[in-house]
């Protein structure tokens, strides 16, 4: 069974109050602790699809100093993987991203989301079928609400010149939803399993927002 929009608050998987990822974790390419998210750099979430080749494009964005993966936009408090899957949980497969504005924007972010993945697809990505592959954005700030409808028009002109048609991914409104991170082997999956399978549904369009 599959989450519809039908699920509420109500309907959804009780999930519990402890998280499903303990102890200290290490990021598997940069070395340092998932937790906590330092408090210097600038931090984005974003959901494009399976959570493990989408981790991978930030990672190896220059001015990215980490990331990790894991459950965000739903109603279930801390996840399993398997109920996420259930389609019962309402939460996106999302990508958290520690950046340095110095080095790297927030646009440019949002410019490495939009050109990987197809954000017209709705709820998928390919044969990954299901809301919790859907396309997301989870602002942390209104400036970064406003920077990602402003992307996210643009591509759209860009998308609609090419053939494609009107773009499904949501910005999420209000404060950012809790993100929950998703269990020890997922983060940094493709780096410990480099032959997984996970690909990249772009659309072969560049995003040319400013």
């Amino acid at each position: 069974m599959r989450w519809t929009r039908s699920v509420t608050a109500e309907n959804a998987l009780p999930g519990r109050s402890r998280p499903i990822l303990t102890g200290v974790v290490y990021h598997e390419v940069f070395g340092t602790p998932l937790e906590p998210v330092p408090s210097g750099p600038e931090v984005a979430y974003v959901a494009l699809g399976c959570f493990w080749g989408a981790e991978k494009l930030f990672w190896g964005v220059p001015g990215v100093i980490s990331t990790a993966v894991g459950y965000q936009g739903g109603f279930t408090p801390n996840p399993t993987y398997e109920e996420v899957c259930s389609g019962m949980t309402g939460h996106a497969e999302t990508v958290r991203v520690v950046f340095d504005p110095a080095t790297v924007s927030y646009r440019d972010l949002l410019k490495v989301f939009f050109e990987n993945h197809d954000p017209t697809q709705g709820d998928r990505q390919g044969n990954d079928i299901g809301t919790q592959y859907r396309s997301a954005i989870f602002p942390v700030s209104e400036e970064q609400r406003a920077a990602a409808g402003e992307v996210r028009d643009a591509f759209q002109a860009e998308l609609s010149g090419h053939g494609y048609g009107a773009i499904t991914t949501t910005i999420a409104p209000g404060a950012l939803p809790p993100f929950y991170l998703a269990e020890r082997y997922h983060q940094q999956y493709l780096d410990k399993n480099p032959n997984g399978y996970c690909p990249v549904h772009a659309t072969g369009v560049t995003c040319n927002a400013g």
